[in-house]
């Protein structure tokens, strides 16, 4: 009884500070993928909506960070748009630190995702 009961604790003292660690790692995986989705600007391209401006932008991914419990201000946030007459390019990236809070140890973790996207659009 004793084993199992000592082979439980080590398995749960490595799999708590595993499972903090992991969703530091999932939350910036979800972020990463919508800076993708905010980059492509779906609407934009085929002219249903108007562009979103930078500062647009510098919101939207301040909130989905936020949805995935990742605390952003917009200065963390890097936006280029570039947008000729056929052309339009943007250039997403967030510089943010996270900490993965162990038991009785907690260290930051830091992360930089970005995404860019260039294509033909049309402008209304």
């Amino acid at each position: 009884m004793r084993k199992i009961a000592l082979i439980l604790a080590v398995i749960l003292s490595l799999a708590i500070p595993g499972w903090q660690i992991a969703a530091c790692y999932v939350a910036n995986s979800e972020l990463q993928s919508d800076l993708k989705d905010l980059a492509v600007q779906n609407g934009a391209r085929i002219g249903w909506v108007s562009v979103a401006t930078e500062e647009e932008l510098r919101s939207a991914v301040v909130a989905r960070a936020k949805d995935h419990g990742i605390s952003l201000e917009p200065q963390q946030i890097t936006v280029q748009r570039t947008m000729t007459p056929d052309v339009l390019s943007i250039f997403l990236a967030a510089d943010y630190e996270t900490r993965a809070n162990l038991l009785v140890y907690s260290f930051p973790i830091h992360f930089a995702p970005s995404s860019s996207y260039s294509a033909k659009v049309i402008v209304k």
